[in-house]
């Protein structure tokens, strides 16, 4: 069962980074500051990739091993940006749609990459 939501929420996940990423870049682009919306869309941009994260956390506590060990480093890195985005929230305010447009870029990356490693 948790096997089949982390195969299936991958592709929720890296959708909704990358909608929003573009997004913000794309908000970034027509120097447009972020509204309510874009800020709603990106919790729910990292919160539905921390679900992945920890989904393939609670996978790998009960001996599943659904990848290689890549496929294990990248979940590993994507909760390593979503930490320095954590520290790093006040400098990123400063360009906010894209400072966080090109982090959800690129932890869509990530999750493609991870994906790339599955058995």
């Amino acid at each position: 069962m948790l096997y089949t939501f982390h195969a299936n929420w991958f592709y929720v996940a890296v959708a909704t980074t990358g909608i929003v990423g573009l997004w913000g870049v794309g908000l970034a682009l027509a120097r447009r500051s972020p509204n309510r919306a874009f800020e709603l869309a990106r919790a729910a941009a990292f919160g539905a990739m921390g679900l992945q994260v920890a989904a393939g956390v609670a996978l790998y506590a009960t001996g599943a091993r659904p990848g290689n060990a890549f496929h294990v480093f990248y979940g590993i890195v994507i909760a390593f940006v979503f930490a320095f985005v954590y520290l790093y929230r006040a400098q990123l305010e400063r360009r906010p749609a894209l400072a966080y447009g090109l982090v959800l870029l690129f932890v869509m990356g990530l999750g493609i990459r991870a994906w790339m490693n599955v058995r």
